[in-house]
């Protein structure tokens, strides 16, 4: 195992914890009935488990890509995000290779978004998978998605491995989760990113 593999292991075991810990908070406010949380599955209808699932994510690809330019900032980089690019070119070990600043930014949108939105168990429970496996999957190293997506929506209004990848390498593009429309908004979308075409495709 190379040492930045088991570093990133490390850090991901630390950010499991931290993670662990704002899920106990969330409990048990929720059991004093502080949080939005609920768990009657008819409260606002099915139709909201859908509509509230697609907002959290748009509300956390938001919070992401703003707190995640902070974190490239020279004056914090180093304390705040530099265990999550200690390996250079992702993996899905550095996934949630976080440290333990940065891990505690991550969990509190969970936590803050709890207090602000109703959600249900189901809905929480789904967006978490989601988070964790998209993190994983933009963290391989290789594209799953085909080169002929680029043309249409999901390549060009979701990010992949290789998006993902051009971040890693230089490090002022791309600073979005799950969508690329505050990179293209922004201005932080590489504009050679449609001819990278050395990543591995499936």
């Amino acid at each position: 195992m190379s040492c930045s593999i088991k570093k990133d292991i490390e850090l991901s075991v630390l950010s499991a914890v931290v993670f662990a810990i704002c899920g106990a908070f969330m409990i048990s406010e929720y059991s004093l009935g502080a949080t939005l949380l609920y768990s009657d599955l008819y409260k606002y209808g099915l139709w909201y488990l859908v509509v509230s699932f697609i907002a959290v994510l748009i509300l956390q690809d938001t919070y992401f890509y703003f707190i995640h330019r902070v974190f490239h900032q020279p004056l914090i980089f180093k304390w705040m995000h530099y265990g999550h690019h200690r390996s250079g070119e992702p993996t899905p070990w550095s996934s949630s290779a976080f440290d333990f600043p940065e891990a505690i930014v991550q969990g509190l949108f969970f936590v803050g978004v709890s207090f602000i939105v109703p959600l249900h168990f189901i809905t929480l429970v789904a967006a978490l998978i989601a988070m964790t496996a998209w993190a994983v999957l933009t963290h391989l190293g290789f594209e799953v998605f085909p080169s002929s997506s680029k043309t249409y929506w999901i390549g060009k209004w979701l990010i992949g491995s290789r998006h993902h990848s051009i971040h890693h390498r230089k490090y002022k593009v791309h600073y979005g989760l799950y969508f690329t429309f505050w990179d293209k908004l922004l201005g932080t979308e590489d504009p050679n990113y449609e001819n990278e075409t050395h990543t591995m495709e499936f």
